[in-house]
């Protein structure tokens, strides 16, 4: 039974909220009994379909205004107030899952819902909207989920938070006897909530009568075997996993009561689900991450519209072709293929056969299709060896290199669902520390106690031993994922970027075709991440003993010492490496000297290479052609372009990067006032726009960011680089900056390259950076110079302090920079991102001008 006590109006002035979607409406149940019921509704007649939304505990639909607010064309947003909670009717006593889920049956039946509907749910109501969608799969058109859980994985007790809420002793207390619980749900986000709003999700609760149902919410949680909701819970848990309707996930990784363990046994009951997560988000990830709403519209729109998930690309057509396929065909051949710099040489005909040994004893172990594998290990020949014999098993690399930090790497090992390591004893260390889940296989010389000690099972040795008798693993498909790769994060959190074999091959074959790679090459790899690729093109490669977390470390006499090791031809470097080789180049020895002259092509790529740096290299390759491809870890290469074809191009409004290589796509999408890039796509010379690509070796996708994938794919086939730039009349493309970057002023748009480009020329100017400081649409261009003698004019980390610059100067930058500039600085050094050392974050740059032109972090003369 039940008795309704009062029902409060919803109070006036809730921040975003409308008072015109709130109604009360009644309900009766099976049993005859009536309740009120308010509900927050968009009040669309005749909708296309139904969005219903089922908030958790100790929330109500407060929860979901965003969502009301952007609700796709002609679709019905329902969000109701569980009885109890919010501003519905009070209950008397405990209400369990099974009548919960009926109870929503009966309201969306008194509400005329008739579906297509699509469930929303949060928390606890993530259940029960589950609960709705298994009973009305009549109606239902799609799920969507977030930060919840319908099952305890196994070994798991629950979320130690509610455990703690739940307990007989606490729970009276916390939940009902003081607001304790409904206050601490809403401080778990980050960055903090405003007042008004946490004082919004707490105004149905303002009393312990009005916070009964808080606390049997919280009793309702079915923990123990024989709890009376366990057997409602247990069954809907089981039955999603017949779903065969779209699924999306909408996740805060920062989460602690629903962690990685609940998205992970969601995944594994929806596979077929998509999957977005919001980076620092946490539990009420509707509040940190309000654009989810946004991406909830777009996917139900998709829905409506038939959009396929996987918009269609170009298809390279290599069958036939592996990224391990040049290790086949060279099996026989006992030249080296990867030397260690200080270490040992391996063969081709060893590294084939290890590779093949390596795969078998991962198969044997149990290592299945699709495992993915966290790469804990530093470059060398057992590294080369595990990234092969993973693919060759079928599984996925996940490389998220030392260079994003401990944290990053963390961030970018957990969400990508990595299933088990190949770790060094630091890998394996770094393992336990990051908290990895999966089997541990430890690399190197590890003694059988310091692997256990660091939570190995087995090592690559024992696996190589157990594979030379065992059966020879199966070809994955073309079309299978091979590899994870995380982008530098130089414009937000590291992004996955998910490849198939197909695409990693069609990627061999463009560059080895683009610089005439032949088996008589030897490739030396300044920067790590490229150093396993030297195997696929068919090529010897060499590593130089270098700090991968500092690539402007490389001294010229490593790599004359990596490039005499293996006889290099080739090098591949970061535009932060070959600086620091240029200004060592006069420690070289005349051994040294005769070691690079034998190399005949210079590649730099992660950020644009100035052509004065190209310039000065020749004085210590001579005989190498300098080429700079532009890519970016979603697509490399894209173009290329000769430091002689630079000189070429004379200067322009940014960087030149060359032509599109052969089957190679690039066009722009033309930018609004706003700096949005919302044009068509176009070639049409001059005008500048986001650079958009297509090709056969485009990434597949975005690893776990269904919203970030679907902006970036927006123009089916395509990929929006989130780079600014155009083509010129001769079908050149210049880069122009990052689209965050872009200063969006009253006159028009202003893109960075070209006017630091211009102020770099100056003398006893070191390194510019441009920064739009002020509103989007009304911002002001500032100019950050690192004068001559200031020290390494660009370092991770934040910029050092700013000043004004002094008259002269400031008046020089005005006169160079080609657009009004409103302020002058001058700076130590200049942020850039962690892995190439190279990419200024302008983001950062523009806080800190922006601080100094208010007055609080510098002198509040303007110059």
């Amino acid at each position: 039974m039940t008795a309704a006590t009062s029902v409060p109006d919803l109070p006036a002035g809730l921040p975003g909220l409308d008072p015109a979607w709130s109604r009360h409406v009644t309900v009766a149940d099976a049993t005859g009994a009536e309740h009120d019921w308010h509900v927050l509704d968009n009040g669309v007649t005749d909708p296309v379909g139904t969005l219903l939304c089922v908030h958790g505990n100790p929330t109500w639909s407060y929860l979901w205004r965003r969502l009301v607010a952007a609700a796709p064309p002609g679709w019905r947003v329902i969000a109701p107030d569980q009885l109890g909670m919010g501003f519905s009717e009070r209950l008397a006593e405990l209400r369990p899952l099974a009548q919960r889920v009926d109870d929503l049956g009966d309201l969306t039946a008194a509400l005329g819902v008739t579906g297509p509907v699509i469930t929303v749910g949060h928390d606890w109501g993530g259940v029960i909207s589950l609960g709705w969608a298994l009973a009305h799969r009549d109606q239902l058109r799609g799920v969507v989920l977030t930060n919840t859980a319908v099952a305890m994985p196994p070994g798991d007790l629950g979320p130690a938070l509610i455990r703690l809420a739940h307990a007989p002793g606490v729970r009276p207390a916390a939940t009902v006897g003081t607001p304790l619980f409904v206050r601490a749900t809403t401080a778990l986000s980050r960055p903090p909530l405003p007042a008004a709003v946490r004082d919004a999700f707490a105004a149905p609760y303002g009393s312990a009568e009005r916070r009964r149902s808080v606390g049997d919410f919280v009793a309702d949680i079915p923990f123990a075997p024989g709890h009376p909701s366990r057997a409602a819970q247990e069954a809907i848990a089981e039955g999603i996993r017949g779903l065969d309707v779209p699924a999306l996930l909408l996740w805060g990784p920062r989460d602690p009561v629903f962690g990685e363990r609940y998205l992970a046994d969601l995944r594994g009951r929806l596979p077929h689900a998509q999957l977005h997560r919001y980076e620092g988000a946490s539990h009420l990830v509707q509040e940190d991450a309000p654009q989810y709403a946004r991406a909830v519209a777009q996917w139900v729109a998709d829905l409506a519209d038939g959009r396929p998930a996987a918009p269609p690309r170009p298809v390279a057509e290599t069958p036939d072709r592996r990224p391990w396929s040049a290790l086949t065909d060279r099996a026989g051949d006992d030249s080296p293929a990867v030397v260690e710099v200080g270490g040992g040489t391996v063969t081709w005909a060893q590294l084939s056969r290890r590779v093949e040994d390596l795969a078998a004893g991962l198969v044997a172990a149990g290592v299945g299709p699709g495992t993915r594998f966290g790469m804990l290990v530093e470059p060398s020949a057992d590294l080369t060896a595990a990234v092969y014999a993973v693919w060759r098993a079928g599984a996925v690399i996940v490389v998220a290199d030392k260079g994003l930090g401990l944290r990053g790497m963390r961030r970018a090992l957990r969400g990508a669902g990595v299933g088990a390591v190949i770790g060094s004893s630091q890998g394996l260390a770094a393992a336990r520390v990051m908290g990895l889940p999966g089997t541990r296989i430890a690399a190197g010389d590890l003694s059988p106690a310091a692997a256990r000690a660091l939570g190995a099972t087995t090592s690559l040795a024992e696996l190589e031993q157990r594979g030379a008798t065992a059966a020879a693993p199966a070809v994955a498909a073309p079309d299978a994922d091979c590899a994870v790769l995380f982008t530098s994060g130089a414009t937000g959190p590291a992004k996955g970027v998910v490849y198939t074999q197909r695409q990693a091959v069609a990627q061999l074959d463009l560059v080895r075709s683009t610089y005439g790679l032949t088996p008589t090459d030897r490739l030396v790899a300044a920067f790590a991440p490229f150093a396993i690729l030297g195997p696929a093109l068919g090529i010897g490669s060499a590593v130089p003993d270098i700090d991968v977390t500092a690539p402007g470390s490389l001294t010229a006499a490593e790599l004359a010492d990596a490039t005499a090791a293996v006889g290099g031809t080739v090098v591949f470097a970061s535009p932060a490496a070959l600086r620091r080789v240029v200004a060592t180049a006069g420690e070289l020895t005349d051994a040294q000297r005769t070691a690079l002259g034998g190399v005949r092509l210079l590649m730099s790529a992660g950020a644009p290479v100035p052509l004065s740096l190209l310039q000065q290299l020749r004085t210590v390759l001579p005989a190498a052609e300098a080429r700079t491809p532009y890519g970016m870890t979603e697509a490399l290469p894209v173009t290329d372009v000769s430091a002689a074809e630079i000189e070429a191009a004379g200067s322009g409004d940014g960087v030149c990067v060359g032509r599109p290589l052969a089957g190679v796509e690039v066009r722009v999408s033309a930018l609004t006032p706003t700096g949005r890039a919302e044009g068509d796509l176009t070639d049409t010379p001059g005008l500048t726009g986001e650079v958009c690509v297509r090709a056969a070796h485009v990434k597949d996708r975005y690893d776990a960011l269904w919203a970030t994938e679907r902006v970036s794919s927006r123009n089916p086939g395509w990929h929006r680089t989130g780079d600014v730039g155009h083509l010129d009349a001769q079908g050149r493309l210049w880069i122009e900056g990052r689209l965050p970057h872009v200063v969006t002023t009253a006159a028009g748009v202003v893109t960075p390259v070209g006017v630091e480009q211009r102020v770099e020329q100056l003398p006893g100017v070191a390194a510019a950076a441009v920064a739009g400081v002020g509103p989007a649409g009304a911002q002001v261009v500032v100019v950050v110079v690192v004068p001559d003698g200031a020290g390494s004019s660009r370092l991770p980390g934040a910029a050092s302090r700013l000043v004004p610059a002094d008259a002269e100067l400031a008046g020089a930058v005005r006169a160079a920079a080609g657009t009004e500039v409103a302020a002058v600085l001058t700076t130590g050094r200049l942020p850039v991102d962690i892995r190439h050392q190279s990419k200024v974050d302008r983001t950062a740059v523009a806080r800190a001008a922006g601080a100094v032109l208010a007055g609080a972090g510098g002198s509040r003369r303007r110059s």
